[in-house]
């Protein structure tokens, strides 16, 4: 799902509704427009129209998505060349988790996006696509069957949590890591449910796992524990058997946690 990609000549700018292409692009984005800290106040007549157009980002992000079903996010660098080993890959996810009765959740760019969304596509699945503004052109790729263009990344990076039973992550650079500790930031910390997280690659990942063994962990910042959190895996057929079986775990719970809640409220004790 990374954003660390390169330009895409003539896909064009999506800046909420409207379409820029060539010197109508802006230098800045929405984000950093919002983030500046500006000069004098203002932020004052500009920051209240901005939460208007955030609120909106999230009722159309909630509305497109409310009907996906099960998902999974997969993220990945698009700076990926449609010929090489990791793309194969990444189409290979993509096909894998559609059969398996998944939407495939990507950043709708190209690269590890385009694949697993070219993948879902190929089987049949629902691919889904969703962007972001971005100082540089990059575009929805052709593969998305549904796509939603965001302004603002933490609205947008709601919607992948939200709708996503588990991440599969390719490998990618500044966009992809963003996402990946985010994602095991909110597992460790209980704000999500505990889905699964899963590396693919194990030559790309393994340096990073060795230096939070070697070094956070042996500084006490992370437990040993949050290491079990990621799981890294070489092939497509293993990244998608883990999501499916945590994810049959987890509604196997939730489908026990609702039939005690049941029992109890029907009960003599509970009935009084």
């Amino acid at each position: 799902m990374s954003d660390d990609g390169q330009p895409a000549p003539g896909r064009g700018y999506r800046k909420g509704p409207v379409l820029l292409r060539g010197r109508q692009i802006p230098s800045s984005t929405s984000d950093q427009r919002l983030l500046s800290s500006g000069d004098g106040a203002s932020w004052l007549h500009d920051d209240p129209w901005r939460v208007m157009r955030i609120q909106s980002e999230f009722v159309e992000g909630f509305g497109a998505l409310a009907e996906v079903g099960p998902a999974v996010s997969v993220f990945g660098s698009a700076r990926t060349p449609d010929d090489s080993p990791e793309y194969a890959v990444g189409v290979e996810v993509g096909r894998r988790l559609a059969e398996a009765g998944y939407a495939v959740i990507t950043g709708g760019g190209p690269g590890i996006m385009e694949a697993a969304n070219r993948g879902a596509a190929a089987a049949g699945g629902l691919s889904v696509g969703l962007g972001i503004e971005l100082p540089f052109e990059q575009g929805m790729n052709g593969y998305v069957d549904l796509g939603v263009n965001f302004r603002y990344f933490f609205a947008r990076k709601t919607m992948f949590v939200k709708y996503s039973e588990g991440f599969v992550v390719l490998p990618g650079g500044f966009g992809t890591f963003d996402e990946l500790f985010e994602a095991l930031t909110l597992v460790q910390t209980h704000k999500v449910t505990s889905f699964p997280i899963v590396l693919v690659g194990r030559s790309y990942w393994q340096g990073l796992l060795d230096w939070l063994r070697s070094a956070a962990l042996d500084r006490g910042m992370i437990s040993a524990v949050d290491l079990e959190l990621l799981q890294v895996v070489d092939d497509a057929e293993e990244a998608v058997d883990i999501v499916r079986t945590r994810g049959a775990e987890l509604r196997a719970h939730e489908e026990a946690a609702a039939s005690a809640t049941a029992e109890a409220e029907t009960s003599p004790e509970g009935a009084g």
